[in-house]
């Protein structure tokens, strides 16, 4: 057996050279964040090397380096990766997790109702209404979905969520996000930095709910690779998106020519979702918006899923809710006046 670092692992071999069929094997742990995997101070990783005494363990960044008894090493290797499976699934371990998983007990992993992915925190993210489990599956049933609905009703986080668990289940390859830049009041000329800088802050809420479900090395390195792709719509123009979850976010802020651009970006084993607020709309009054007329076009179109939202799916802070229920009473009072004006002129 070769030793390739004598400062890291070779201490070990005089306590096992009397031993004999000892093996050596070293494990990477994909996908995941090693730092929930060892625990807090290594304490996983102890509870761990306490369950297999036979084997020496030893651990470095993502990859773990083993040594021992050949038997004990081959169980070790199924139990690391049921625990890295449910670290990837449940972005969470416990030590009540170790001892049923290497003890070959049953665990949550068992029985996930409904649950689309799980939070840094280990919260399942599921579906809280029946609106946006209608979202979840006309996302299962087609190719093309439309998500429209009030602020807080969960549109773009659930379907970052689907992304996400694509991305896991590996059904996809790539997960792409846009926004439309238009300006909330404010001009992306007048504020400071190169083009990346000025637009970041504007796909900001992209990056939360990606921040909310992939550990942060996992999700830096994704977008290093361009596996995790964050652009503004303007950047999609002449580009086929195949393997890939595809969402599409404030579509209500596109022109109808953004928008069936955007819509013809499709390509092979593609999903799209696009989201929109149509009590949001930032373009001049003069301009249509591409998500009221799409709608409109497509709505019989088979392969494609409306869903619509409404202010009983908001999921934010309660005052969410009466903040909308007040904007929709002075909506249809201004539109009462204003159909009152046209009569007596």
């Amino acid at each position: 057996m070769r030793c390739k670092d004598t400062n890291y692992f070779c201490n070990f071999v005089p306590k096992f050279k009397k031993l004999q069929h000892l093996i050596e094997k070293h494990i990477v742990l994909e996908d995941i964040d090693p730092v929930i995997f060892y625990g807090v101070g290594n304490g996983h990783l102890q509870m761990i090397r306490s369950l297999f005494p036979k084997l020496r363990i030893m651990a470095r960044d993502n990859v773990i380096r083993v040594l021992g008894d050949e038997e004990q090493m081959a169980a070790f290797e199924e139990s690391t990766e049921k625990l890295r499976a449910h670290v990837l699934r449940f972005n969470s371990l416990g030590d009540e997790d170790i001892l049923d998983i290497i003890k070959g007990k049953r665990t949550r992993d068992d029985v996930p109702d409904g649950v689309v992915c799980y939070s840094m925190s280990g919260r399942p993210i599921k579906a809280r209404t029946p609106n946006q489990q209608q979202l979840i599956e006309a996302y299962n049933n087609n190719d093309m979905i439309f998500a429209v609905g009030p602020a807080g009703t969960g549109k773009t986080y659930l379907s970052i969520a689907l992304a996400v668990k694509a991305l896991k289940d590996k059904t996809a390859k790539k997960i792409i996000l846009s926004r439309p830049a238009v300006e909330a009041g404010e001009k992306l000329g007048f504020l400071p930095g190169d083009m990346k800088e000025k637009i970041d802050p504007y796909l900001q809420p992209l990056y939360d709910a990606l921040e909310d479900m992939l550990p942060q090395v996992k999700l830096q390195d994704m977008m290093e690779k361009h596996i995790i792709q964050i652009a503004p719509l303007a950047f999609m123009r002449g580009r086929t998106l195949s393997d890939a979850v595809v969402i599409l976010d404030e579509a209500q802020n596109t022109t109808p020519a953004q928008i069936r651009m955007f819509l013809t970006r499709m390509g092979w084993n593609t999903k799209m979702i696009i989201t929109g607020d149509m009590t949001q709309i930032d373009l001049p009054h003069s301009q249509k918006s591409g998500l009221i007329e799409a709608l409109h076009i497509l709505n019989n179109v088979e392969g494609i899923g409306i869903v619509n939202l409404d202010r009983g799916d908001i999921v934010r802070h309660k005052l969410v809710t009466r903040i909308v229920n007040a904007y929709e009473e002075f909506d249809k009072e201004m539109k009462g006046e204003f159909d009152n004006n046209t009569i007596k002129r």
